[in-house]
């Protein structure tokens, strides 16, 4: 379980084999994967969630009706990204507050991801 500060945060999450079928929208339509609704509704309202996808912005409108008839709620969505590695880099806070978290999961498997929120951080 990881464990965060009571700070609002910034999700970044990838759309295909993380949220959606890997590649259903090429193969009869975007299909959530199991979890997703669950993980969507611990997610704060004063967070922030920017989805990322390598998918070219001519699949923005079937993309972005899917997510809306299936209340997967989103302030951005970055596409046209390329298909390999994502980094994220950024600075730990003065105080020691790690300010940056990866998490890798399998292909079209569960997205489960546990955490908490400490009071102490």
């Amino acid at each position: 379980m990881i464990e965060f500060s009571p700070l609002n945060k910034l999700w970044l999450l990838d759309v295909d084999g993380t949220i959606v079928k890997h590649n259903g929208h090429l193969k009869g339509g975007d299909e959530l994967l199991e979890g997703v609704k669950e993980f969507f509704s611990t997610v704060p309202k004063d967070d922030k969630i920017i989805l990322l996808t390598a998918r070219e912005a001519i699949y923005k409108d079937e993309l972005e009706d899917f997510l809306n008839k299936n209340e997967i709620r989103f302030d951005q969505i970055i596409y046209d990204l390329p298909k390999g590695e994502r980094i994220l880099v950024n600075d730990d806070k003065d105080s020691g507050l790690k300010t940056a978290f990866a998490i890798s999961k399998k292909r079209d498997e569960k997205l489960n991801i546990e955490y908490k929120i400490n009071q102490d951080l």
